[in-house]
């Protein structure tokens, strides 16, 4: 049982984030992706019991005032959508640039894009 599994809060601990630049790369190549107005959402299965996320946020979002802030809902969406969301994935987010979107948005988008795609991509996983 991984440490995950035994609680039942909405904790955030680093080992949820994708960090290496090898899994941001092997999550890139495999080009799995669905977007919405709100989010671009890469994604690959891992070997854990558990999903995980990376975030892309480019210049182009703004200043880093603005970029972290996307940052910050991005995470917060993930924290509280994690029990619903698919188990094994690892998620690369990236939010649409020119688009204000609230931290509901990004929930919603975040949910229905990673169902979509481990339905899509993985049937026997979803």
């Amino acid at each position: 049982m991984s440490p995950l599994e035994c609680r039942d809060d909405y904790s955030f601990p680093g080992i949820l984030h994708l960090k290496k630049a090898g899994d941001f790369s092997r999550v890139f190549d495999r080009k799995v992706r669905a977007g919405d107005q709100h989010l671009l959402i890469f994604a690959d299965r891992n070997q854990l019991s558990w999903s995980r996320i990376g975030l892309s946020v480019s210049r182009k979002q703004g200043n880093a005032v603005q970029r972290n802030r996307r940052k910050r809902l991005l995470r917060e969406a993930f924290r509280l959508l994690r029990p619903e969301l698919p188990k094994g994935f690892d998620f690369i987010l990236i939010p649409r640039a020119g688009v204000d979107s609230t931290l509901v948005d990004y929930q919603r988008s975040l949910k229905s894009l990673a169902i979509k795609l481990a339905r899509r991509h993985w049937p026997e996983e979803a």
